[in-house]
């Protein structure tokens, strides 16, 4: 998915809640010239950055990766991150299951915190996570489960692709 879809989609949900770029701004603690690149395809997003756009417009993160995007796409592969939203429409549920694939070298972003607690699985891949400062390397079949709370942020620093599942709570 490109820069600018995900751009389009971001403007087209803050207008539906009648947001200035201002007001999102602040929500997010991203700049509002950050903001308006994004918008219109001047600048790709960090997961760090979306995750923060994606709860302020009470939105799943994978509102900006359409379910038709397939994942040989090219445009996508060159996405350093891609979301799957894999709860099957059920958004009553009180966690909220996606895959994530980071491309090689995705190391870009600053480490957050959000309310609730995150799972992670690894499925393909070595995943590196630091949570509060502690660094831990997970590779295939291997998880963690922290609260989300502390300081957190996931890289991918190996060559090739990694996979893995993140399911963090819901914050009602």
């Amino acid at each position: 998915m490109s820069s600018n879809s995900i751009g389009n989609i971001l403007k087209t949900l803050r207008k539906e809640r009648k947001l200035t770029l201002k007001e999102l701004a602040e929500q997010t603690d991203v700049s509002i010239s950050f903001l308006s690149q994004v918008e219109r395809g001047k600048s790709s997003v960090t997961l760090e950055s979306l995750k923060k756009i994606a709860d302020a417009l009470k939105v799943n993160p994978t509102v900006f990766f359409p379910e038709n995007s397939q994942s040989d796409n090219l445009e996508e592969r060159r996405q350093q991150f891609y979301y799957q939203d894999l709860s099957n429409g059920n958004r009553d549920a009180s966690y909220l299951p996606i895959l994530v694939t980071l491309q090689p070298g995705e190391n870009e972003g600053n480490a957050f915190s959000h309310a609730g607690h995150e799972f992670l699985f690894v499925i393909e891949g070595t995943l590196t996570v630091v949570v509060d400062e502690k660094k831990e390397i997970l590779v295939e079949q291997q998880s963690i489960m922290f609260d989300a709370n502390k300081i957190h942020y996931w890289y991918n620093l190996t060559d090739q692709p990694v996979r893995f599942l993140v399911v963090s709570s819901k914050v009602r």
